[in-house]
């Protein structure tokens, strides 16, 4: 059975204050990429369907590989026409519109819920986490309370100066949901593995990630 893989992405394309945002392009095409080599069968979906905005500092220097997943985009899935059943595993990808869409998105919440408790693999990379900080589990406990996980760190939050137009710091609230956060230094590629659950640092972490989502599933 070929194995299928929901990746979601972020419909928000602006931050507080009006600055513009919207998914990291390479959180999206390189994991996009390594699935895509071993055949698996990707849905893209996001909260609102159509169009994902992509956040234009993600564009300089990307391979042209990377640019051509821009195609699925275009047309995404609205994430209320998702069936759970239907997924082995679901890649949340980062970029600063994922902290103003998916935190309270019931939906997702409910989605990665029964993945994670039909031992699915749920992965996410950078700001992909904010999908997870609404989740709790059936039997009322936080997803993340007690496991391994990491996610952009305050550090690198600060050191892009957009801190201050982010709704929460990822780190801080993954921290006081009880998340056992293991950081390492700015920019490096860094995963955490808690069972069937898979974080990723930052964009350096979007293949690492990718990879081991292809291990479980393998």
């Amino acid at each position: 059975m070929k194995k299928h893989i929901l990746m979601v992405v972020t419909t928000a394309d602006k931050m507080n204050e009006g600055h513009e945002t919207g998914l990291w392009l390479s959180e999206f095409g390189e994991a996009y990429v390594e699935f895509d080599k071993l055949g698996f069968e990707i849905t893209v979906a996001s909260p609102l369907g159509g169009q994902a905005p992509i956040d234009e500092r993600s564009l300089q220097d990307v391979p042209q590989e990377v640019l051509d997943t821009e195609k699925h985009l275009v047309n995404t899935v609205k994430l209320d026409e998702i069936d759970a059943s239907q997924f082995d595993a679901i890649f949340l990808a980062g970029g600063h519109g994922t902290m103003f869409d998916l935190p309270d998105n019931e939906k997702l919440q409910n989605l990665i819920r029964q993945l994670y408790e039909t031992n699915k693999v749920v992965a996410a990379v950078c700001h992909g986490p904010a999908g997870l900080v609404g989740v709790t589990l059936s039997n009322g406990t936080p997803l993340v309370a007690g496991k391994m996980v990491t996610s952009f760190t305050d550090e690198e939050e600060k050191e892009t100066t957009l801190d201050r137009f982010m709704p929460f710091l990822l780190e801080t609230r993954l921290r006081e949901l009880g998340a056992n956060f293991i950081a390492e230094v700015n920019w490096s590629n860094h995963l955490q593995v808690d069972g069937n659950l898979i974080t990723g640092q930052n964009p350096q972490s979007t293949i690492s990630v990718a990879q081991e989502v292809i291990k479980q599933l393998s």
